[in-house]
């Protein structure tokens, strides 16, 4: 428990020191513009003030700029990056809605410079200064999923973690023995209820943190509502999908979103258009493709083509690889920019998907997923999307069990506003390119004798 509470307290008061730092950024800003401040700009700049705070709580908050201590400092310079660049926007739409026209629009500039290095600095710092050992995890799960976890944690945490496995068909007594000896607990999915109860009340009882990587019944359970009949505790679990009244706000959004969308992209359309032309001018601008949306219903996607006309004629339907020699030059580019899932647009507009949903699957590969894994079908009792949760969360080579992880904490902790979270946070995922990289071959198992130690 004083984990969780020392985690809490560590949250707010990076908030607040970054709060702070955005407040100090305005004021130094002021002092470089002017060596005597008006008082009329000065009282804009108060009167804006606590909606240049609010706007800055709200994308550190977004963009989790609180965590950086597991990021690397590209990863720290990018969301601060993004996350003070829609401050900016925000603020100047303020200034303007709120009519406070007499504070300088040098000085949101210069503010947003010095936010920058002032965010940015202090975090790499810290980082540098207080680093420290978070200890050895204990991963209990099957032998299957052993290399996969271990090197994610590994590539998470680096040298900072000690990895020890333990596979959960162990008797339990010797599961719990382990339990000592490690500072923190990870429990794979396929472990059975009775272990794992037993192993998470040890692990609490004895203070160490425990991550539990869900399955369908853990992530129903989590929003699931205590209730009472009679003097009995119940949890009740409404069934997963959204609500006539969801339902009808989504589509709203999305006939207004990607309406405006359009509009505004048009140039780009035209640009790719000629782009794609240019190098292939006897191929298509478009790729069409039957995906599965709502309810397993067929309907034809559009993108801008990103590979050779015909591509899948010798091979059959494969996912695309690294560096796919189907690609073409301009495929490429689209590719890492997102740019090609543009024309999806016309599917929201047309009512076939949404802004937001997990993304429309071909039949082919969804019945080879739907034999591997039994909950896969409850994914589509929602319209697909042009972004995700499992986008912002996972990468393109992310397994598929883990994105379909994802898609079903989405439908089950559905709202509006995680949609809008999930679109800002899709901005980042723009500019990470792990995040766009094709399916990789298996490498092979990293030699880590001195970070992983083996019952």
């Amino acid at each position: 428990m004083s984990d969780v509470v020392s985690h809490k307290s560590r949250k707010y008061l990076m908030i607040f020191i970054d709060i702070v730092f955005i407040f100090a950024a305005y004021i130094l800003a002021f002092h470089i513009r002017f060596d005597n401040i008006n008082p009329q700009n000065w009282n804009a700049f108060i009167s804006l003030l606590p909606w240049i705070l609010l706007i800055g709580l709200v994308f550190i908050v977004m963009y989790e700029l609180y965590i950086f201590d597991t990021k690397s400092n590209w990863d720290i310079i990018r969301s601060i990056v993004i996350a003070s660049t829609l401050m900016l926007f925000f603020t100047m739409a303020a200034s303007f809605l709120f009519r406070e026209f007499a504070l300088p629009r040098s000085v949101i500039l210069i503010a947003y410079i010095l936010m920058n290095i002032l965010l940015i600095s202090w975090k790499i710092l810290y980082n540098i200064i207080f680093s420290k050992s978070i200890g050895t995890i204990l991963f209990i799960g099957g032998e299957e999923e052993e290399d996969k976890i271990t090197d994610q944690i590994l590539n998470q945490y680096g040298k900072k973690v000690h990895v020890k496995f333990i596979c959960s068909s162990e008797p339990i007594n010797q599961i719990l023995k382990h339990l000592q000896f490690v500072d923190s607990i990870m429990i794979g999915s396929g472990i059975e209820n009775e272990k794992k109860l037993k192993v998470i009340y040890h692990s609490v009882e004895k203070g160490k943190p425990v991550y539990v990587i869900p399955n369908l019944y853990d992530l129903l359970l989590a929003h699931s509502v205590n209730t009472t009949i009679d003097d009995t505790m119940v949890m009740a679990m409404k069934p997963l999908g959204l609500s006539m009244g969801q339902q009808a706000v989504k589509r709203l959004y999305d006939i207004v979103a990607s309406f405006i969308a359009l509009v505004l992209l048009s140039p780009l359309f035209i640009i790719f258009a000629l782009l794609i032309k240019l190098e292939d001018p006897k191929g298509s601008i478009f790729y069409k493709q039957e995906r599965l949306g709502k309810d397993n219903m067929e309907f034809i996607i559009y993108k801008f083509r990103s590979m050779v006309e015909g591509a899948e004629k010798m091979t059959g339907p494969v996912l695309a690889g690294e560096n796919d020699p189907r690609i073409t030059k301009v495929g490429r580019f689209m590719r890492k920019t997102r740019v090609d899932e543009l024309p999806q647009l016309l599917n929201v507009l047309k009512g076939d998907m949404s802004i937001v949903g997990p993304r429309p699957e071909r039949e082919y590969f969804a019945k080879q997923f739907e034999k591997e894994l039994n909950h896969y079908f409850y994914r589509n009792i929602v319209k697909p999307g042009i972004t995700g949760y499992a986008q912002i969360m996972g990468k393109y080579t992310t397994s598929v069990d883990d994105k379909l992880r994802f898609d079903l904490f989405y439908i089950r902790n559905y709202s509006f506003i995680l949609d809008i979270i999930i679109q800002f946070k899709t901005i980042i995922v723009l500019f990470d390119k792990t995040k766009a990289e094709g399916k990789k071959e298996r490498k092979e198992k990293i030699e880590t004798k001195n970070l992983t130690l083996k019952s």
